[in-house]
């Protein structure tokens, strides 16, 4: 997500601050399907899936998740990724996923969901709602010492990634621009992705990369393979309402990098403020398939 003074919405942060409080009131179910469903929306074989993160929608699934979800399916997205949930149970929503034929493509949640007293709750909701991706979107240490601060998060994803191993699970980071701002001659990003395991999924969203200086192309070749599902964002200098296509992003290069590192989803957030939320993420959708043409 992209910080903006004027915008009347959460942000992410506080939107995700109430994460732990929403899984205990939605109702964690245990069982559940973690293999990817059939798509109703034909996808060519070999091809990397189109997702949304619903933050993208929230006003909207606010109101109607249920609606909501099913608009973004006859759109074409075939999965959607979750920060939030809006009082849902788990079992609500995964039957929502399957009365669309869409599966869930990640789940953006709180650190301190993945707190050890909370981590089994965790894995038990997202195993009902089929999702494998367990996405950490925000940290921010203290600049003071920031060095260690992600050293410390790059030892907790790592022992967080063999706690999450055994129920077919990874962890990951999503970046904002602050994270590629300098710490000792590097970035929170790199000190982050070089002290982690391979498995723990450095989920690149490419708009915010560029807002704060960190090239996409650079950083999906140093850590090619680390970006499992990354995040589809226009960024452009001249236009701040671009979406997809209309910006600066040379889209043909970030699709090779992504298919050479084995993306296995393209997740579309958009929070722009030129049209009404569900109307961007169609043009979105419409513009990204064209450049996959």
């Amino acid at each position: 997500m992209n910080t903006r003074s004027s915008n009347p919405n959460p942000s992410r942060r506080d939107f995700l601050a109430t994460t732990a409080a929403s899984l205990a009131a939605a109702g964690i179910m245990g069982a559940g399907c973690m293999k990817e469903r059939a798509k109703t929306t034909a996808t060519p074989r070999g091809a990397i899936p189109i997702g949304l993160q619903i933050y993208s929608v929230r006003v909207d699934a606010e109101k109607d998740l249920a609606g909501t979800i099913a608009k973004v399916a006859k759109m074409g997205y075939e999965g959607v990724e979750f920060a939030g949930y809006y009082g849902h149970s788990a079992k609500d929503i995964r039957k929502m996923l399957d009365d669309n034929g869409l599966v869930c493509c990640g789940t953006h949640t709180a650190m301190e969901t993945l707190a050890d007293d909370k981590l089994a709750d965790t894995i038990a909701f997202n195993k009902t709602i089929g999702n494998k991706y367990l996405i950490v979107p925000w940290l921010k240490p203290d600049e003071a010492n920031a060095r260690q601060a992600w050293l410390t998060y790059a030892k907790r994803f790592n022992e967080l990634a063999e706690k999450v191993r055994p129920h077919g699970m990874k962890v990951g980071y999503h970046n904002h621009a602050h994270d590629f701002a300098p710490v000792d001659g590097t970035t929170g990003w790199d000190l982050l992705a070089s002290n982690t395991n391979k498995d723990v999924i450095m989920q690149f969203d490419t708009g915010n990369a560029l807002s704060g200086g960190g090239d996409p192309m650079v950083y999906l070749k140093r850590y090619s393979g680390r970006a499992t599902t990354i995040h589809i964002k226009e960024y452009s200098t001249t236009n701040k309402n671009a979406l997809i296509g209309e910006g600066d992003i040379k889209w043909g290069e970030i699709f090779r990098l992504c298919r050479a590192g084995g993306t296995k989803w393209y997740i579309v957030e958009e929070e722009k403020d030129a049209y009404p939320p569900l109307t961007a993420v169609d043009l979105s959708i419409k513009n990204l398939k064209k450049l996959l043409r």
